[in-house]
């Protein structure tokens, strides 16, 4: 079959890709993090829906035991599409949980009863990672629907907890079944992208969070000889951290935007609540997002110098901790086969050439690329993840389903 012909079968299931995002939206998945009762409604829902939808397909649970859900558990389902070769599975991975809606008034129309508008569908979730997810579902029921076989075995995943570190998502497949994902393998994770969707990522920066707690003296500000200002060191200490860190680790990564590593000052807490006393402690961190030349350890030794020196200029003492420290994992080489499979598909749909990139944030193909499996991270998207009045492009979803089906379909080689 042609592919423009399986393309117009993708097409022609526009509207009921919007009415399973509605019935997903209806599903809040909030974790016990964010006050939620967890993804089983959601999950419980997806299993029915393939059950009715897709009759070859085979679900497996994965379910990670968290006494914090009422049901006492996280769904993991892994969604097994037979091909005609099962040596080699294709993996397109999504994830279940959404973040909260965060401020009310801010939004339209309730959150979560989805609504469609100039072309995108709006709500929490849609676009994160709802889309990704219904797309790869209707690449399935296309091949089913146009009863194709294709090449390899297909595996959509539909994770718990991403949102927040899933250690009850994909860390527990990975855990409970470490020989599930082969080394040969295609892994797909669309869970970032462009508006453009030419971009595919294959290497993520390492992330340190630092916690910096300063402890001086508290005194009034009209005395201060006779305290040891902590607001004042925090400050010191603040423009040394930037400017010897930028120094020390000046290498530059085309392949990355920015291409440089950044070490950014972010979050203060509250010290004393009126203006005339001088804090005896300040609590401040940084954000840095290091290229991977750089081991995080050799970050940390020049933080200490830095801290050290600032201790001894101002008689402070400073604590600190690391409320996230993560290396970056190996990147996934730009000729690796799902990079070359991805981006032919890519161009047969979009008509447009992909482009290999590094990002500074992260995701969680870093854990696939971390256990020696090589990752994809591509969408078409607009990039609304957590915003207000988060979107969902419904010609974006579509497409995104056409370059699932021709991933799946067609070979590199052909």
């Amino acid at each position: 079959m042609k592919r423009d012909e399986i393309f117009h079968h993708v097409e022609s299931l526009r509207e009921e890709m919007v009415e399973l995002q509605k019935e997903l939206t209806r599903r809040p998945a909030l974790g016990p993090e964010s006050g939620g009762q967890g993804e089983k409604e959601k999950a419980d829902f997806l299993k029915a829906w393939i059950v009715q939808n897709l009759k070859k397909a085979e679900v497996q649970e994965f379910n990670a035991p968290d006494p914090r859900v009422p049901c006492g558990y996280r769904p993991n389902l892994i969604v097994f599409y037979p091909g005609k070769d099962s040596k080699r599975t294709l993996w397109v991975m999504s994830h279940m949980d959404v973040v909260p809606s965060g401020d009310l008034e801010q939004w339209k129309h309730n959150p979560f009863e989805a609504w469609v508008e100039d072309g995108k569908i709006f709500g929490r979730g849609v676009e994160d990672n709802q889309q990704e997810m219904v797309a790869s579902l209707a690449a399935l029921q296309t091949l089913e629907r146009l009863d194709l076989t294709p090449p390899d075995r297909i595996g959509i995943v539909l994770v718990s907890d991403e949102e927040t570190g899933s250690e009850h998502g994909i860390r527990h497949i990975l855990k409970v079944a470490p020989k599930l994902f082969k080394p040969q393998d295609l892994i797909v994770v669309p869970d970032a992208g462009s508006q453009e969707g030419i971009y595919i990522e294959v290497a993520e920066k390492s992330i340190l969070w630092i916690r910096f707690t300063v402890h001086g003296k508290q005194t009034h500000a009209s005395t201060p000889d006779l305290g040891v200002n902590a607001r004042k060191a925090s400050a010191y200490l603040t423009v040394r951290l930037c400017e010897t860190l930028a120094k020390r680790f000046p290498a530059s990564n085309p392949l990355f935007d920015p291409p440089l590593s950044t070490f950014e000052p972010t979050k203060v807490q509250a010290n004393v609540p009126n203006i005339n006393t001088i804090p005896g402690e300040e609590v401040f961190y940084f954000d840095c997002r290091v290229l991977p030349e750089y081991p995080l350890k050799e970050v940390t030794a020049v933080i200490d110098e830095v801290v050290r020196s600032v201790e001894r200029d101002f008689t402070v003492s400073v604590e600190m901790d690391y409320p996230q420290r993560e290396e970056a994992a190996p990147p996934t080489p730009e000729d690796a086969p799902v990079i070359k499979r991805l981006s032919r598909a890519v161009r047969s749909v979009l008509k447009e050439k992909t482009k290999t990139i590094g990002i500074g944030g992260g995701t969680v193909a870093a854990v696939f690329r971390k256990a020696g499996l090589n990752a994809a991270v591509w969408a078409k998207q607009d990039e609304l993840a957590h915003e207000p009045n988060e979107y969902s492009v419904i010609d974006n979803m579509v497409d995104d389903a056409k370059v699932y089906v021709d991933f799946f379909l067609h070979e590199e080689r052909e």
